[in-house]
């Protein structure tokens, strides 16, 4: 599972730029500056100081990271709230009549220093923090949420967006502008325009507190999760690790001043990848329960108090629209709909899950008696055994299979080599712009025709100052409107090789690094007038569909052969082993994909809670007790599979006022649409670029200009059908031929 990023929509790119995460889940940014709204002297449109006030003059308008520092923040926060509101009262005090243009498009128009303020603050607090960042992003959530609400809720600017939207009809509007009139209305609706002035109070209340908690939340999430890292004393308790492995903990144990020890640093997962090669299991649950109890220990990074009053807000927010639970209130734009529909294609998948997950542990207690072992499997040593199995079964060897998998051939001659044969797309490595850390890479990326198409940044490796997972988000957004091309960044959490050894990869992180490039693409692909449209601005269960459509050629043979070669002779992974690798994908789906369906439903049953029922779970003691039942009702093997998250390092769904809140099961969603878009691929001919222009006009183009279901029909020319999902994960049987 690849971490994700923050999709936004409409007007909530526009408006609130500033939605800072901790997370990893990294916001959109919005568009670069453009002049002011015409509809007021200049004059009343304070202007701006710093190196946020004007566009960088890098090439694509790229961050200029030697020009800015931490103390820059707070006043470009500061100015450039203070700018679009100046900005939106020019648009309420006109005179005029509301149209399309003195209306909707100068609201589009608004806020571009805030969002370049809030596009690089954003990318650092995710990637590169400090405790200095911290505190400002502590000091400005609330803030921001404010200024988002003193807009989205202005009763005079939502008369003139009414205006327009009545009449909607008579303005001769083209496709996408009628898309940004549609998205404008309805977010405002949303955020409560329509409330009674006292209700709308009560929301911009909830809104700052829940700015205040999420914050809170992913820090001590990142803090609690660094802090968790297992010691270990002796070097012989860490048998089954290779010795770079042992290398690397032997010196994060030193650089925390513990020389002589070894320390293993936690991933954002409940599984760790050392419990897949320790031999001794002590040492294994120890690991497993620093993974698992990381932020429920009633010390400074227990989360659960917070969960309590998140929960409780959300439920009680949820109300103030009418509706019953959070669930239904945040899915009003989703391809999905509604919880019921999201519910329903998950409920599908138990049965078979939860069979696969108890023959698979009864296929690894037969191994471990094998092994000599007087116990039954625990999740500790699930990956330990199941290793075995697979290496039984399909004879691999990870350490054998990285071998092939050096990180720079994978991004080069893999993830590039594929967009190429695809879209015609070429790169070119430049050392001429800033980074904000030294291990990040940039690439000038040109289309099909040769002309520059935006700006790529990578960032691979794991790091303190990092949050979990990985992600992708903009500094620059595509947009017509501001003639500006994207300048996008991929970030992700790679344990970086020692010092003069290759930096070698596992397939699992090869195919992540295809996953987010097709984030990446998503938004490079970007043809809109609006930026607030623009590429990944689209519905969260529809936004990691053409980044799960990329993993693919991640192993298609011909992509394979061109990047998958040994590190020390250059000799192409062999047919042999692509064939072990391709004949194992469906073992231990029981666990790999039935906690992430665990984790989907977890997140609905927070997100299901009435204000009563919220209330009622009001003591870390409860939090633990609801989660405990919420999981045992799932029908699945919870004893044996834990989920991918429990609820106290739940970041996607805990960490951001809104995120992926009710929301995770987009993975799940994503999914069926990518397996029956392989499907379709695979039926037209695989790699070529006929297929590859035809995703690019018909999905990856399209921004949220179309609706959802639509643009898949218009790409597979069928509705979309979870039976290849299924099917590929071996969770039914394919139909014999």
């Amino acid at each position: 599972m690849k971490a994700p990023i923050l999709a936004t929509t409409a007007l909530a790119a526009t408006l609130l730029a500033g939605c800072m995460t901790t997370s990893g889940d990294s916001a959109m940014a919005e568009a670069p500056a453009a002049p002011a709204p015409t509809t007021a002297s200049n004059d009343a449109i304070p202007q701006g100081t710093g190196p946020f006030a004007q566009e960088s003059n890098l090439p694509f308008h790229a961050p200029d990271f030697t020009k800015i520092k931490e103390s820059d923040y707070v006043p470009g926060f500061e100015q450039g709230m203070a700018i679009q509101t100046a900005e939106v009262k020019a648009i309420t005090d006109n005179p005029a009549a509301p149209t399309f243009d003195n209306t909707i498009v100068a609201l589009e128009k608004s806020g571009r220093m805030l969002g370049r303020v809030s596009a690089v603050f954003s990318a650092l607090t995710s990637a590169d923090t400090t405790p200095g960042l911290d505190k400002i992003d502590e000091e400005m959530g609330p803030k921001l949420s404010a200024h988002s609400d003193s807009i989205m809720l202005n009763p005079k600017l939502f008369a003139r967006v009414s205006a327009v939207y009545d009449q909607r009809a008579q303005l001769g509007l083209d496709n996408e502008d009628m898309k940004l009139l549609e998205h404008t209305y309805k977010a405002m609706v949303h955020a409560g325009a329509k409330l009674t002035p006292a209700q709308r109070e009560r929301v911009v209340a909830i809104n700052s507190d829940l700015s205040k908690l999420t914050t809170q939340f992913g820090q001590m999430v990142r803090d609690g999760t660094v802090a968790s890292a297992l010691v270990v004393d002796n070097k012989a308790d860490l048998a089954g690790m290779s010795d770079a492995e042992i290398q690397a903990a032997a010196k994060a144990a030193a650089e925390k001043g513990m020389a002589g020890k070894y320390l293993i640093t936690l991933q954002n997962t409940t599984q760790q990848p050392a419990l897949a090669e320790l031999n001794n299991r002590d040492v294994r649950k120890k690991l497993f329960d620093a993974s698992y109890y990381r932020d429920d220990k009633g010390n400074q990074y227990d989360t659960r108090d917070l969960i309590s009053k998140i929960v409780q807000l959300r439920a009680e927010k949820a109300a103030l629209f009418g509706d019953p639970d959070w669930a239904t209130y945040v899915m009003w734009d989703r391809m999905a709909k509604n919880p019921k529909t999201a519910l329903a294609f998950m409920d599908q998948m138990v049965p078979p899950l939860a069979a696969t997950q108890r023959s698979e542990a009864a296929e690894l207690d037969k191994v471990i008696k094998q092994d000599g072992g007087d116990f039954t499997v625990k999740p500790w040593d699930w990956f330990k055994y199941s290793d075995q199995l697979k290496k039984a079964k399909f004879d691999i060897d990870p350490d054998e299979v990285k071998q092939y998998f050096e990180i720079h051939r994978v991004l080069e001659d893999g993830v590039f080599y594929a967009a190429n044969q695809l879209y015609g797309l070429t790169f070119k490595r430049r050392t001429d712009i800033p980074v904000y850390n030294k291990d990040v890479w940039v690439y000038t990326v040109y289309d099909k025709d040769g002309s520059e198409l935006g700006l790529f940044y990578f960032d691979p490796y794991q790091r303190a100052s990092k949050s979990g997972g990985a992600w992708m988000s903009n500094f620059v957004e595509q947009s017509h409107l501001f003639g500006d091309k994207p300048v996008i960044y991929n970030v992700l959490n790679i344990p970086k090789a020692p010092a003069g050894e290759p930096q070698l990869i596992s397939f699992d992180w090869a195919e992540t690094m295809f996953h987010e490039f097709g984030h990446a693409l998503h938004g490079f692909f970007g043809n809109e007038k609006y930026p607030s449209l623009s590429g990944t601005n689209v519905a969260r269960d529809f936004v990691e569909f053409p980044s799960q459509v990329n993993e693919m050629w991640a192993s298609y043979p011909k992509v394979l052969e061109h990047y998958a070669k040994n590190y020390k002779t250059g000799a192409p992974i062999p047919k042999s082993l692509v064939d072990k690798i391709e004949a194992s994908s469906k073992f231990n789906q029981g666990y790999e994909f039935g906690e992430t369906v665990e984790a989907a439903l977890l997140d609905m049953k927070w997100h299901s809670l009435s204000p009563d029922q919220a209330k009622a779970i009001d003591t870390p003691a409860k939090v633990d007790a609801y989660e405990k039942n919420s999981l045992e009702q799932t029908g699945l093997e919870i004893g044996l599979v834990p989920p991918r998250y429990r609820s106290t390092y739940f970041n996607h769904i805990f960490s951001s006022p809104v995120g992926y809140s009710a929301g995770y099961y987009s993975y799940l969603w994503t999914q069926m649409l990518d397996h029956d878009s392989r499907h379709w691929f695979l039926a037209h001919g695989g790699l070529t670029r006929e297929n590859g222009q035809h995703f690019r006009d018909t999905v990856l183009s399209r921004g949220s200009t179309q609706d959802y279901y639509k643009m898949f029909e218009n790409f597979t020319g069928h509705a979309p059908s979870p039976k290849p999902l299924l099917e590929d994960r071996g969770l039914m049987k394919t139909p014999s031929k």
